[in-house]
């Protein structure tokens, strides 16, 4: 199969350092196509439903696709994103990394998105693509063949709704997100994805439906409000995520509410003056995201 056309070029980031120690570089069936998942989101904080959805993907690549899945990316949003109940980013980066590290052997926490200006979702997977596949050089077969590494979306089925809604994303970047990378969608307790993934027709080939056998609708939003009320969350965090939000004292207090939503008014206001100036391709932010 042919090479896409590459990424954009990249400057490096002072002190950053893009991790790849879980990344396979050896693929193991030839006959397969090596893939690397990335999740785009808030984080705030991770949930075992955000770590569920990779293994959900995994299952499905492995009995209905003709993938490998060579590595998987938990990508947090910049504080930039100013969203309400959004942490600061060194607190979702260490709870991510907690949860990756301590409960996975394949998952790699990538901060290059968290700790810079707002980056579009299209802007993050060719990221991903130049370090895998420009810098890094792809993966190899057993006989030292290399190979270039798919690059796909990882998100809930509130990402496919959105993308099916005139006006929310622009067709530069559908075409670029679900044309050249692709998207594996967990559905949402309730969610009828058939009306949305018919409007995007065009790209169907690239769009992959994943069922959720055993329904869990946990949240980060539902998460903090148990924290703020003096609830448990243990069981539905990572118990070191558990143990870094009691340890920091995170999300007990109500004051930053009204923070957030002006926080939230400032985004949308600077997104309706980016959308007047042409400069934004990508019409709501929040859209790109994993739900919060």
């Amino acid at each position: 199969m042919a090479s896409p056309s590459p990424p954009p070029i990249f400057d490096n980031l002072p002190g950053y350092s893009f991790p790849s120690h879980r990344l396979h570089r050896a693929l193991r069936d030839p006959a397969k196509e090596p893939l690397v998942l990335v999740a785009c989101g808030s984080f705030s904080p991770i949930t075992y439903l955000h770590l569920r959805m990779f293994e959900m993907a995994k299952d499905y690549i492995r009995h209905n696709t003709n993938f490998e899945i060579v590595g998987g990316y938990l990508s947090p949003v910049s504080d930039q994103y100013k969203k309400p109940g959004l942490l600061a980013a060194h607190h979702r980066i260490a709870m991510c990394t907690l949860a990756a590290e301590q409960t996975s052997n394949w998952l790699m926490v990538d901060s290059w998105e968290a700790i810079q200006d707002y980056q579009r979702t299209a802007v993050v997977l060719d990221h991903f693509d130049y370090e895998i596949n420009t810098k890094l050089g792809g993966v190899t077969t057993a006989d030292g063949e290399q190979r270039h590494v798919r690059i796909m979306l990882l998100a809930g089925s509130d990402l496919i709704a959105t993308m099916s809604e005139p006006g929310v994303w622009t067709d530069r970047d559908l075409e670029h997100i679900l044309g050249r990378y692709g998207v594996m969608i967990i559905e949402r307790a309730g969610a009828d994805m058939t009306q949305a993934i018919d409007s995007l027709a065009r790209w169907r080939h690239n769009i992959h439906l994943i069922h959720q056998l055993i329904q869990n609708d946990v949240s980060s939003t539902k998460v903090r409000l148990f924290l703020r009320r003096g609830l448990s969350v243990r069981y539905l965090l990572p118990s070191p995520v558990v143990d870094y939000i009691e340890e920091n004292g995170l999300y007990t207090d109500d004051g930053p509410i009204s923070a957030a939503a002006i926080g939230a008014a400032i985004a949308e206001k600077e997104k309706r003056e980016k959308d007047r100036d042409g400069s934004s391709r990508e019409a709501n932010p929040s859209a790109s995201k994993l739900q919060s």
